[in-house]
């Protein structure tokens, strides 16, 4: 008899409001991962065109001859790639991307442009697309 009394008493207690309504938070969710993402920049040719054009003026500057006309081409060739890569380096950008398991199952992710400061097992809710600590 005490083992039914336990029984129904565990029941009651499963089925409280109490219980249901922390089991079914539709806003709530725990932050699974966080990644730091480096997003190349595009580069519109612009740093490439300064680069060739600087790199021949500076090759243009050594030898005489033949050399001169080589060192010319070589110059422009070296600062047309360092200028290229100089232009995508400094238009990338450094994102931050959070992971959120929400208690429904659902997966969802957040992405910042400043680090956001959650680490993993953080409890959080998600209100109106916006992530914040709980």
């Amino acid at each position: 008899m005490k083992i039914l009394n336990a029984l129904f008493v565990i029941a009651l207690l499963a089925s409280s409001p109490i219980a249901s309504a922390a089991a079914t938070c539709k806003t709530c969710g725990t932050v699974t991962g966080v990644r730091t993402i480096e997003a190349r920049g595009e580069a519109t040719g612009a740093g490439a065109i300064v680069g060739g054009v600087l790199g021949g003026v500076l090759g243009h500057q050594v030898g005489g001859g033949r050399g001169r006309d080589v060192a010319t081409v070589a110059g422009a060739a070296g600062g047309a790639y360092v200028g290229h890569q100089t232009e995508r380096s400094m238009k990338s950008a450094t994102r931050y991307r959070v992971d959120v398991r929400m208690d429904s199952g659902k997966r969802r992710t957040f992405t910042y442009s400043a680090a956001p400061g959650y680490r993993v097992g953080d409890p959080v809710t998600v209100n109106s697309g916006k992530m914040m600590r709980r």
